[in-house]
């Protein structure tokens, strides 16, 4: 199919459906009973013939939803044409019923298209949600319930009357979750939303023509319920109609925009108070009992944005100071040490271990990166078991990880010592057992270490390190380095300067 074709198709379909919406509307205007039925009776068969047509040819994988919204189709025109040709007194309440279940099926269909799928925070969104639930039933009872009680006489017809806007409360509060999370823009979504928007229109006029608010032809009442049911078979025969329930992610930054609307919410249930000061008993204690729901909801969900604000920055410093691969501390942290830990350290003697793994880089070549971060994190494994509490130990880059202690010579020996043994068993790892040892420098200080000392350790430790790999000790003090050795100095000179940079 070419560009012009395709754009044919597009302006084709919606010359039909501004057409079918413009008949929708003047309709009513004509006068008489018989041209609005007949019209609706287009309106529904064209709706059930576009989602058959949407169901079969884009066969989408969750068909729940739209077999749902073609059940509602046939109950709504039921209901609307037992009204529409004075059926109303002998079958009554069969027509209510029929509206109602039409309602409870549209509901339901719109809770499968527009939930997002997969949930990060999911006890968050619920709440969110939860709570425009609140602030639309409040907003329900105040306005169209309340005024819908006093004015019905039988009972039946109350309860009949009165639940049409809870059902449109539960519908606008699935319209504002999915407005509010539902991050994708398929053109079948948003005339679905479209559609929703139109149920709730049409429904809110129905409630307030109810509570004798206003008063509307029920002709005119019935234009935005058609209106929606042309724009959900519209939606049916979008191609992306087939994709609306794939599985999506909904990240802690949509929650802001949840926000808003609950602020919203809470302004308007503010103006509850002055706008039902002539409401009564009953009215007065249904209010209080909604609003309080709406506050202490609020409540929680300021207790838990909170503690979840404190565990992402709790996080944030983690990471901060903190390798991902062995959970170890990092090179920043290591040279923030002598700072941080200042007051602890003042005053004792300090000790650097600087510790590489011996063939490190011929497993890695030989096995690959994955089994060569699998021995680095079981490295630090061992060396984190081997130190103690007081001990910083941290990965310094690559194979190489570093133990800052407040030690003693003999004592920095004696951990040297530990770590030495704690390499002599093999490694398992995915690849089988890989033996691997590891050469140690140790450089020591007197004193607690400044920001410009620990640089001099860690360069003085490295170079006592490469002294014991060259030579096959394990171990090596800097100060026990032989002087005459100015090859080794030399060779060594080169990894010197890149640690210090």
């Amino acid at each position: 199919m070419t560009i012009s074709e395709t754009r044919y198709g597009s302006l084709r379909r919606c010359v039909v459906l501004f057409g079918a919406a413009g008949a929708v509307l003047i309709a009513p205007l004509a006068g008489g009973r018989a041209l609005p039925f007949l019209l609706l009776i287009a309106v529904v068969a064209g709706s059930l013939a576009m989602i058959g047509y949407g169901i079969y040819c884009h066969r989408p994988a969750h068909r729940a939803p739209w077999y749902l919204l073609a059940a509602s189709v046939p109950l709504f025109a039921a209901g609307t044409a037992i009204r529409a040709l004075g059926l109303h007194p002998g079958w009554h309440p069969v027509d209510d019923l029929c509206t109602l279940a039409a309602s409870l099926c549209l509901g339901l269909a719109a809770v499968g298209w527009l939930q997002p799928h997969l949930f990060r925070h999911a006890r968050d969104l619920w709440l969110d949600s939860t709570l425009i639930g609140l602030s639309a039933l409040l907003a329900s009872w105040t306005f169209l319930i309340s005024p819908i009680l006093r004015h019905s006489t039988g009972f039946v017809d109350t309860v009949l009357a009165a639940s049409y806007p809870v059902i449109h409360a539960l519908l606008a509060t699935v319209l504002a979750h999915s407005l509010a999370t539902v991050v994708r823009s398929e053109t079948s979504l948003r005339l679905l939303q479209a559609a929703l928007v139109a149920v709730l229109v049409g429904g809110m006029i129905e409630s307030l023509t109810a509570a004798g608010t206003i008063a509307v032809d029920p002709e005119f009442a019935l234009v935005p319920q058609q209106w929606a049911y042309l724009l959900a078979g519209l939606a049916a025969v979008q191609p992306t109609m087939g994709a609306l329930r794939d599985a999506e992610d909904v990240g802690p930054h949509r929650s802001r925009q949840r926000a808003a609307m609950i602020a919203v919410a809470l302004v308007a249930a503010s103006l509850v108070s002055v706008v039902g000061a002539e409401l009564g008993v009953v009215d007065r204690v249904v209010i209080c009992a909604l609003l309080t729901l709406l506050l202490v909801g609020v409540l929680v969900r300021s207790e838990r944005a909170i503690a979840r604000s404190m565990r992402s920055e709790r996080r944030a410093k983690y990471q901060a100071d903190h390798d991902l691969l062995t959970g170890l501390f990092n090179r920043a942290a290591l040279l923030r040490a002598p700072h941080r830990y200042r007051e602890q350290w003042a005053g004792k003697p300090l000790c650097l271990l600087f510790i590489d793994l011996d063939g490190f880089k011929m497993v890695n070549d030989s096995y690959g990166h994955a089994v060569g971060d699998e021995l680095i994190a079981n490295a630090a494994s061992r060396i984190r078991r081997t130190t103690a509490s007081a001990d910083l130990t941290a990965r310094y880059g690559g194979d190489e990880f570093v133990v800052l202690a407040p030690r003693t010579r003999t004592e920095a020996a004696v951990l040297a010592e530990h770590i030495l043994g704690a390499f002599m068993r093999p490694f398992e790892l995915s690849c089988g057992e890989i033996p691997i040892t590891a050469s140690i420098g140790v450089a020591c200080l007197t004193t607690c270490p400044t920001e410009t000392t620990i640089y001099d350790l860690i360069r003085t430790a490295d170079a006592a390190m490469y002294h014991a790999k060259e030579y096959g000790l394990g171990l090596s003090f800097h100060d026990e380095l032989r002087k005459p050795a100015t090859r080794h100095r030399i060779s060594a000179a080169p990894r010197i300067q890149r640690v210090a940079q």
